[in-house]
């Protein structure tokens, strides 16, 4: 497992420098939706890490945001975002990341998030603990929504469903002390574990947006689970993700009616 989180560590990292040493050049912006960008940096970067991990793994499979990489049947599956946060990249807000996470046999073992303009590595591995720049981290203390602060986002089909969230952050912001938008939700999830932000819901993410994170969250004491407190699976539309003491009250809020 040490050798799997060393390349997915240094996967991070490379991918992190070429967003930074693109960020305020000319790039192509594609559109994959009405606002679901895709950017040419987006693309290098998963050019990268396919071409870094399918060079020590060959035998892997690969789940890419972007479609790069290959499916072959293997136990192991890599869950690739080589560009979290394309929108805020796109108009150079300075919070994006890598999130790369490994998964064998259907479940998340190793783990790893980089943001760049923090320079932030956040590390984990099945039962090991979570660490960000080397050091353990652990969720926040708070016990009680109203003294939480929160975070949350709003999926790329928010004009297209109404399964779209609106409904849920107008009950959560009513109850919590804060909640914050950042339009990043790996770099969410590691906040979490890290304690700065005492949970994180939204819906209709992808595996890639929410596979690292689950694992760091869960190595650093937190709680992930769906908007009933079911069990969460990578593959699930719904994630709610705390630091296991707001937890059923959060689900409480979630499931409420208006």
């Amino acid at each position: 497992m040490q050798d799997f989180l060393k390349i997915a560590e240094q996967a991070c990292r490379e991918s992190g420098k070429i967003q930074l040493d693109n960020l305020n050049q000319e790039r192509e912006i594609e559109f994959k939706g009405a606002i679901n960008l895709v950017t040419s940096v987006d693309k290098a970067c998963e050019k990268f890490i396919v071409e870094l991990i399918q060079g020590n793994f060959p035998d892997h499979d690969i789940l890419a945001e972007e479609g790069g990489g290959k499916r072959k049947d293997s136990p192991y599956k890599w869950v690739i975002d080589p560009l979290d946060g394309t929108t805020n990249y796109a108009h150079r807000y300075p919070l994006f990341c890598t999130s790369i996470a490994l998964e064998y046999q259907g479940e998340i073992i190793t783990a790893a998030v980089y943001e760049p303009n923090r320079d932030e590595m956040f590390l984990a591995e099945k039962g090991s603990g979570a660490t960000c720049n080397g050091k353990k981290i652990a969720v926040s203390s708070h016990s009680t929504v109203n003294e939480s602060m929160l975070a949350t986002g709003f999926a790329y089909n928010i004009r297209e469903t109404e399964d779209n969230n609106l409904n849920h952050f107008k009950k959560v912001v009513l109850s919590a002390q804060a909640v914050r938008r950042d339009g990043v939700a790996a770099s969410d999830l590691c906040d979490v574990a890290m304690g700065r932000f005492d949970g994180f819901w939204e819906l209709n993410l992808f595996p890639w947006d929410v596979a690292a994170g689950f694992l760091i969250i869960q190595e650093s004491g937190g709680k992930v689970t769906d908007f009933r407190g079911k069990n969460f699976e990578i593959y699930s539309k719904q994630i709610l993700a705390t630091n296991d003491k707001i937890h059923q009250e959060m689900v409480e809020i979630l499931m409420r009616e208006l």
